[in-house]
């Protein structure tokens, strides 16, 4: 028995669909038949050659922000990570990604920076068990890394962005803190950013502003609970951009800046849109050897707080779980994805997800 796979080997070339075969299924694992894969900005840096993990000529399954059915239990797994039954057929939300457990970082509480986090991603799709990424028809989820089983309420296209782009922006927001009545600048509206405006409002924003170039985007952000919005595009100065953050913060800056762009000229412009004694928190530049500028004074003077976040701990992808049954109906969830291509089609789809053309992409294998 196989499954079909869009491989991936190096940036530049394009992937190719391939017959993989569908592995045997250890103690504790399941495979899950995946039902949508979307493409995230990281998958898109590494297609692009600007991250890491597409680095080297060995042939794999790239993809991790995903959503399926359990098409194969592993003896001995009868219970999602909550201790729900759990069975053949099941819809499931998991992590894309497990922490080790045993190194120094995860014994000191935090799994999120452990650093064999990521390391599956990066296992050839020529050996066991060759499903390790999203762009496929299977994913085989590893003994240990958490699953829960979905609820009917949500939607496939709404559970999809929920393993990377929700539980990140969950996670970030708790990191970083936000306090009942801050004024919340959101930097980029891209899949992150329009979550992050709702997760904002939910955790007691007074003021949200989104800053993003791409009109669209500006409206999906409106739509999930924007007060503000800056067009770059109309601004095209960051100093602009800045005095207008600052109008609209009563002349002191933002309480809490949040960088979810990949643009590293955002960087220095969102640390001055913050107030003094305010946080900034760095999610969206993961691109390694991009270099800026940086004046260190004008954090160190104004006693500003930095928080870097590039994963996330477990725990978040129940509390994103909660968060979307809790206000399914309060904000459009499906407008999210913008674009669906089928599995053949995977090429087209990067293309215009490099582009900046859709808001979020999604395969359907």
């Amino acid at each position: 028995m196989t499954g079909k796979a869009a491989v991936f080997t190096k940036p530049g070339v394009p992937m190719e669909i391939k017959d993989l075969p569908i592995p045997e299924v250890e103690p504790g694992a399941m495979l899950i038949k995946v039902s949508l894969a979307n493409i995230c900005g990281s998958d898109v840096h590494i297609w692009e050659g600007t991250f890491p993990w597409g680095a080297g000529d060995q042939p794999r399954v790239i993809g991790h922000e995903m959503v399926g059915r359990v098409h194969k239990l592993g003896p001995g797994v009868s219970t999602d990570s909550m201790g729900q039954p759990l069975q053949e057929g099941d819809r499931v939300v998991y992590c894309y990604f497990k922490p080790c457990g045993q190194c120094y970082v995860c014994l000191h509480g935090s799994p999120a920076a452990c650093p064999q986090t990521l390391v599956s991603l990066a296992r050839s799709c020529e050996e066991h068990p060759y499903f390790t990424g999203a762009f496929a028809e299977y994913y085989y989820l590893s003994p240990g890394q958490m699953v829960l089983k979905a609820p009917d309420s949500l939607s496939d296209e709404v559970l999809a962005p929920l393993n990377c782009a929700l539980s990140q922006v969950v996670f970030g927001f708790h990191q970083v803190g936000i306090t009942l009545g801050d004024a919340v600048v959101i930097q980029g509206a891209g899949g992150l950013g329009v979550y992050a405006t709702a997760v904002a409002r939910d955790m007691g924003a007074g003021t949200i502003i989104v800053i993003e170039q791409h009109a669209e985007r500006l409206k999906l952000a409106e739509s999930f609970g924007a007060d503000h919005v800056i067009d770059i595009k109309e601004l095209s100065s960051s100093r602009e951009r800045i005095s207008q953050v600052r109008r609209l913060t009563g002349g002191r800056g933002a309480d809490v800046v949040a960088e979810f762009t990949g643009v590293p000229q955002a960087v220095p412009e969102g640390i001055t849109m913050t107030r003094a004694g305010g946080k900034y928190l760095w999610v969206g530049n993961i691109n390694v050897g991009q270099t800026i500028e940086l004046d260190p004074s004008r954090i160190v003077l104004s006693n500003r707080t930095i928080v870097g976040v590039g994963s996330y701990d477990p725990w978040a992808v129940p509390a994103a779980l909660g968060f979307l049954e809790r206000t399914r109906d309060r904000y459009p969830y499906d407008k999210i994805i913008s674009h669906k291509f089928k599995l053949q089609d995977i090429n087209q789809a990067f293309e215009q997800a490099a582009a900046g053309k859709v808001t979020r992409a999604t395969i359907v294998p």
